[in-house]
């Protein structure tokens, strides 16, 4: 079935549009969960959860592309869990090795939350993740928005370990110089 077929489901508060979208959708929404949370019941439990927050946002919000939709839904509910888990414990593992790297050029706001829920924040990197070659961008989004290991994404695109490396630490650099000279403070 078609996205446009499944949220016309969910317009309708039809209930086959989240079976439609488990049966579309749910790997790859499992795939985003375990790459944050590397716990099977916890990754499953987001991806569930992730289900009833499409359901309950469809509608008033018609996504364009559900695909993206529910997996940022998917990655939110995911994100934070793991800062629950985290907070009850030391927590280790990909995501708060990303969460490390990435401190370096992303600032956090004044009040605590996250610079990148700020607009023009999203749009300045959706720029430059557009203006990245494809090989750093592919490596870049695997590691900072799926949280996938270094080796992971080495073994997913054949690179070697040390290239991935490579680029993710130029990625890195990049992205500071550019909110350096957008005048956003790191």
């Amino acid at each position: 079935m078609n996205d446009d077929k499944i949220v016309e489901l969910y317009l309708l508060r039809n209930e086959k549009a989240i079976k439609a979208t488990a049966y579309k959708y749910g790997k790859y929404c499992y795939s985003i969960a375990y790459g944050i949370l590397e716990n099977r019941e916890d990754a499953e439990e987001c991806v569930n959860e992730a289900y009833l927050n499409t359901w309950n946002c469809i509608p008033p919000q018609r996504p364009k592309l559900l695909r993206t939709f529910i997996g940022k839904i998917t990655r939110n509910l995911s994100l934070k869990l793991y800062e629950k888990r985290s907070a009850e414990k030391r927590g280790g593992g990909q995501a708060a090795l990303c969460l490390e790297e990435l401190a370096e050029c992303i600032p956090a706001n004044s009040d605590g939350g996250r610079i990148a829920d700020d607009i023009a924040i999203k749009q300045l990197l959706n720029g430059f993740l557009e203006g990245l070659p494809t090989d750093m961008r592919r490596v870049f989004v695997r590691r900072y928005w799926y949280m996938s290991s270094v080796a992971e994404i080495a073994d997913m695109y054949g690179f070697t370990h040390s290239k991935v490396a490579t680029l993710l630490h130029r990625g890195r650099k990049k992205l500071k110089a550019l909110l350096e000279k957008e005048g956003i403070e790191i």
